[in-house]
């Protein structure tokens, strides 16, 4: 039987290093960005954005990133070498108000060139470390540097720069009344293939329910007339699956008889019942209320 739709197949050690570094960026994403401010022992300032990176514990706080080796000659970026003299760096978070400026720390200049000056953006001293920090990011963490870990010797190999955070600065306008991030002020932007970026906040943002920590009932016990049921769409059914175990016969009771089923109760047409019904489900999705939208199913 002819495949009617083929997979496209690249294998690493067959395929030119520059299709494959672009393939892997449009593949995996989007990423974040650190915009990476390092000092060389001239006192040099180097600022540089990276999004090869992330964070990776919380105690001890680590951060790594990676400065590849170029693909095109094989030559590593000021940001390692400085690094390698003085092992200290600012991860500075880029936001989509500071992400064009990123970009342009992101030219080739040479050592002595200054970044800061070059995208327009402003030093400010760190407390902990030489490294000045970008006083336009968000959010500011300032790193000692515990570990290089050198992934290969050709162009496009990575440097693994496994950090300690020792500490953070955050931006009080980006704070909700929890004294918590909020995603809506913080405007977060990823780097995606390309020339491409993507944006974490307002309409591009989506929330997907949390399985209970006893583990959610799964797809499977979900009853296939509710699987199947075509008004759900697979991203419902999923929340659905997310309820540690459905209400019991005592909770069913209890919301026959709430002032949340009068309504439904009033409507005599049992297609039109029905709809209405579902209606209250989706409307329970949507919100998070996953518990209400089984004791609609259930009514």
């Amino acid at each position: 039987m002819k495949n009617i739709n083929p997979m496209l197949q690249i294998e690493p050690n067959k395929t030119n290093t520059k299709d494959l570094h672009q393939y892997l960026l449009s593949i995996v994403g989007p990423r974040p960005i650190a915009l990476a401010s390092t000092i060389d022992i001239h006192n040099n300032n180097n600022l540089s954005p990276f999004s090869f990176f992330n964070i990776f514990s919380a105690n001890p706080p680590i951060a790594i990133f990676s400065p590849a080796r170029r693909v095109r000659n094989n030559t590593e970026k000021d940001t390692l070498k400085n690094i390698k003299q003085v092992k200290e760096v600012v991860i500075n978070i880029v936001n989509y108000q500071l992400v064009e400026k990123a970009s342009i720390s992101s030219g080739e200049y040479e050592p002595e060139i200054d970044e800061f000056i070059k995208a327009g953006l402003t030093p400010i001293a760190s407390e902990k470390i030489k490294p000045f920090r970008v006083k336009e990011s968000p959010v500011q963490m300032e790193c000692k540097v515990n570990q290089i870990l050198e992934l290969g010797k050709n162009g496009g190999a990575g440097n693994l720069i496994i950090c300690e955070i020792v500490l953070i600065h955050i931006n009080k306008n980006i704070l909700n009344k929890e004294n918590g991030i909020d995603q809506n002020k913080i405007k977060l932007v990823g780097r995606m293939g390309g020339s491409w970026y993507s944006k974490g906040f307002d309409e591009a943002l989506f929330k997907i329910q949390k399985p209970d920590k006893n583990c959610g009932i799964g797809l499977d016990k979900i009853p296939n007339k509710i699987k199947n049921n075509p008004i759900f769409n697979e991203s419902e059914i999923c929340k659905l699956a997310t309820i540690n175990k459905l209400p019991g016969k005592h909770e069913i009771q209890l919301f026959k008889n709430s002032t949340e089923t009068i309504e439904i109760d009033k409507i005599k047409n049992e297609n039109e019942r029905e709809k209405k019904i579902q209606l209250k489900v989706k409307d329970c999705l949507e919100n998070g209320n996953i518990e209400e939208a089984w004791k609609y199913l259930l009514y």
